[in-house]
């Protein structure tokens, strides 16, 4: 690569990221529509090769998308809705045990300052308001419809997600094919083995990952449930979609299961039980899960992981959450490259 290229490619990168900066509020439904393509893409690609056309291929593979989040959504939203409905009326039980227990506790073991905590005023406000909104659905529906602006420009994001998906899907290898056109022919070779081992990390973290979080979500859901715990699928779901930041779902989830198990059960062996059902779950994460459908080629330590996740959150909101693991992963296949030519380099031999 020339010093021109050089220069070129940099100015290139800074105005993009510099762009993605200044729209990262309209970005949402690109960036989702954009990863519905590319996980969907090989799916589509073997509906082509069995002989459908490539819109054929795409509309069949919405079609089944379609109906997997229908079926999803009709099976688990009213079951999460009353779950969560009959956790917040726990709050009452919650507040009298952190009077009569905790608080105590903390005033006679460790010299607190009761006054300075004001839970009372917390608990009763939560309560307040949930009764008043008649639980989740219409809190989020408050949010939701609290300007008539507010309400068209979600609407308009969530209809934009499976358009700017299709289209993208529909097109996806005509891109791919114009945009390696574009490059110049020096260059063309070492970026193309650069995007192949790029998206090979990418398809076995993104797919990979998401499968871990649906499978942990199911181990941690039904678990619990055989020990009998309430609101065990309401948590088994909120730690399977924590998991996709390392050890962040089982801490979450082993929180929250052991704070109900403690109103719910007078017996300490509920705790084992549910500390069993956590630490089987991340026993069958790090031994079968992440090996089987991740495997070793990523390389991401769970620290990186999480710097990533609030580094992104941080400089983009929730754009940047949602960017941060693909980009790190790229990143890290990038900077690998750049370490074997400083290894190969006068520079290193010095």
């Amino acid at each position: 690569m020339t010093q021109s290229q050089t220069w070129f490619f940099l100015i290139i990168t800074l105005l993009l990221g510099l762009l993605v900066y200044l729209l990262q509020p309209i970005l949402a439904p690109f960036v989702i529509g954009m990863g519905i393509a590319y996980m969907a893409d090989p799916f589509a690609d073997r509906l082509e090769v069995r002989g459908y056309s490539r819109t054929t291929s795409v509309i069949i593979v919405f079609l089944v998308i379609t109906v997997l989040i229908v079926i999803g959504l009709l099976l688990l939203l009213p079951l999460f809705f009353r779950q969560l409905q009959s956790l917040i009326a726990l709050i009452p039980d919650i507040q009298s045990w952190i009077n009569n227990v905790m608080l105590p506790y903390l005033q006679t073991r460790m010299d607190v300052d009761l006054q300075s905590l004001e839970l009372d005023l917390l608990a009763r406000t939560l309560s307040s308001e949930w009764q008043q909104a008649g639980g989740i659905a219409s809190q989020v529906m408050s949010y939701v419809t609290a300007s008539t602006m507010g309400l068209l420009g979600f609407l308009g994001s969530a209809f934009l997600v499976p358009v700017v998906g299709f289209y993208l899907l529909r097109d996806f290898d005509v891109l791919i094919a114009n945009i390696k056109e574009t490059l110049p022919r020096n260059v063309e070779p070492k970026v193309t083995h650069w995007v192949t081992e790029c998206d090979e990390v990418l398809s076995a973290f993104v797919r990979g990952q998401l499968l871990v979080m649906f499978a942990l979500g199911l181990i941690y859901g039904i678990g619990l449930s055989l020990v009998g715990l309430k609101y065990a699928m309401l948590i088994g779901l909120i730690a399977g979609l924590a998991s996709i930041v390392p050890y962040l779902g089982f801490a979450v989830g082993f929180v929250a299961a052991i704070l109900v198990a403690l109103f719910q059960f007078d017996s300490y062996m509920a705790m084992i039980a549910v500390t069993a059902v956590f630490v089987v779950g991340q026993a069958l994460e790090s031994t079968i899960l992440t090996p089987l459908l991740i495997g070793d080629r990523i390389g991401l330590h769970p620290v990186a992981v999480i710097f990533a996740v609030l580094a992104g959150g941080q400089l983009f909101g929730f754009i940047g959450m949602l960017l941060a693991l693909p980009i790190a992963a790229v990143i890290m296949v990038l900077l690998r490259h750049l370490h074997e030519g400083y290894r190969n380099s006068t520079l290193y031999d010095q």
